[in-house]
């Protein structure tokens, strides 16, 4: 059952992963939507980090789960972005995709049935 999960990139800026390879690009509130959208729906994602570790076997296959059904939505608020993501992806799926994309620059503030 899809969920829709309410996000804020309080700091857009700043909300950039440790490794610049993984890391939003986007400046504005839809190019961070398509980012987060397609690193829902694609392991493009995943199989760059996995590549990256230093015993990519030792990966747990499951976190390079994909929903191509996903969809973000983004708005600009003041200075803050707020995504939707209406997605089937367990909620660790979606918080490793975020690190990845966003380091600690983002926030959780819903989950609701979608």
């Amino acid at each position: 059952m899809p969920a829709r999960y309410h996000l804020r990139l309080a700091d857009p800026a700043k909300a950039r992963g440790d490794e610049p390879a993984f890391a939003f690009r986007a400046v504005s509130a839809e190019g961070f939507a398509e980012e987060l959208e397609n690193a829902l729906r694609e392991d493009g994602l995943f199989k760059r980090w996995k590549g990256a570790q230093a015993d990519p076997d030792a990966i747990d296959p499951g976190l390079g789960a994909t929903d191509a059904s996903a969809v973000v939505s983004g708005a600009q608020h003041d200075l803050s972005i707020e995504l939707i993501a209406t997605t089937t992806l367990p909620g660790p799926i979606l918080r490793h995709r975020l690190r990845l994309l966003a380091g600690h620059g983002w926030a959780l503030h819903d989950v609701t049935a979608a």
